[in-house]
């Protein structure tokens, strides 16, 4: 937003991640500017990938998932490949410091590479560009709103589906003001919380482009702020601090912290390996079994239902540890990329339906001693796995739809 000569940029960063930081870089030869950076994902050797920023000049920039579908004739193969995207995003504000150089510095390289990312740059004129993974947008309206869609793509009746940019646009139709107190209100307005979890919007960067200061609000929280001023902070060199670290005990980011899941507990994660595995080779062995069994053994056909069964949990098993979405949003999880992975967010409820009837079969087939031995082993273990999966899905609420 731009009112007298003063911009201010508001970003909230909507993870579930538990590890915010703000980070302040001085500049070098190559890249002379310092700037101030906030993130939460960690890049291994790279430092915390940058979620939005502030140089010292006043240029801002942030960064928002979103969707756009592969442009396979883009004109983009002559231009140099970016291999290291969180320097490649620090570099930007390290070298440039209007829009206008930002734009000549991102179109020397093919930034579809950011496919699903948009990104806008803001200097401290009000001056704006929008960047998609095939376009550049400018702007310079006194007020912009950008939520997790490219606006070249997205018709303003897609884009107000998306609540918090429909919030955000109805809340600046009444009034536009860059005094701190409008932009936490505004950031408030377009925060996120879900019901679930509680996640949503980790931090909230208030970044004064005129003064060169940046305010912090922790987790979804609008009642306490910390300031920094860029300069002040870049005089100490080169420093990290953790976000929650400087904000008093946040009672739903502790239940955030604690949630635990197969993405942030490697335990967990080999369980459902090992899971996902053993419904796999039962299945074999089941199939095995049947034909090898198929004209004496009682209740057989029972078999080749548990063969497609164990396929299913197998890849279900898989979904679950390659798909975080589904732990924190409302249950049956509908994803907008996959009708099969939304189909499998049944299961558990399908799991539930047959637990009882099974654990009869399960004991009937032992007191009667209808099956052989080791299959009646591999039946009894996969029925205590169900359990086992079953007091999982509890846990993590995939039986209420909140």
């Amino acid at each position: 937003m731009t009112k007298n000569g003063k911009t201010m940029v508001g970003c909230n960063e909507d993870a579930w991640r538990t590890t915010p930081h703000i980070w302040f870089e001085i500049g070098n030869k190559k890249a002379p500017f310092g700037a101030a950076f906030t993130g939460s994902r960690f890049d291994g050797a790279n430092g915390y990938a940058p979620q939005s920023g502030m140089n010292e000049h006043g240029l801002v920039f942030s960064r928002l998932a979103s969707y756009h579908p592969e442009n396979k004739n883009s004109n983009f193969k002559n231009r140099l490949k970016i291999t290291n995207p969180t320097q490649y995003l620090k570099d930007i504000l390290h070298t440039c410091k209007t829009v206008e150089e930002v734009k000549k510095y991102i179109e020397k390289y093919d930034h579809s590479y950011f496919l699903e990312d948009v990104f806008i740059y803001v200097d401290k004129t009000g001056k704006y560009i929008v960047v998609e993974p095939y376009k550049i947008i400018s702007g310079n309206e006194a007020s912009y709103v950008l939520s997790n869609f490219c606006p070249s793509i997205t018709s303003k009746e897609d884009a107000f589906k998306l609540e918090r940019y429909k919030n955000g646009v109805l809340f600046l139709n009444n009034k536009l003001e860059t005094d701190l107190e409008f932009c936490r209100k505004l950031s408030d307005t377009m925060h996120v919380c879900r019901e679930k979890i509680g996640d949503g919007t980790l931090l909230t960067s208030i970044w004064n482009n005129t003064k060169g200061t940046v305010n912090l609000y922790f987790y979804h929280r609008y009642d306490k702020t910390i300031q920094f001023d860029i300069k002040d902070e870049l005089a100490k060199g080169n420093h990290i601090l953790k976000v929650d670290s400087l904000f008093p005990k946040n009672e739903e980011f502790e239940k955030l912290a604690s949630y635990q899941i197969p993405h942030n507990n490697d335990a967990l994660r080999l369980f459902l390996v090992f899971f996902g595995l053993f419904f796999a080779m039962s299945s074999v062995y089941f199939l095995v079994n049947y034909v090898k069994n198929r004209k004496t053994n009682s209740f057989n056909t029972i078999k080749l239902l548990l063969i497609p069964f164990g396929l299913i949990l197998f890849y279900y098993m898989f979904v679950l540890s390659t798909n975080v979405n589904i732990f924190y949003f409302a249950s049956p999880y509908k994803s907008s990329s996959s009708t099969l992975i939304s189909f499998t967010s049944y299961l558990p409820y399908v799991l539930l339906v047959v637990m009882i009837p099974l654990i009869q079969l399960n004991l009937k087939l032992i007191k009667e001693k209808l099956w052989n031995t080791f299959a009646l082993i591999i039946l009894s273990l996969n029925s205590l796995l169900y359990l086992i999966l079953i007091g999982f899905f509890v846990y993590w609420r995939f039986y209420f739809n909140f």
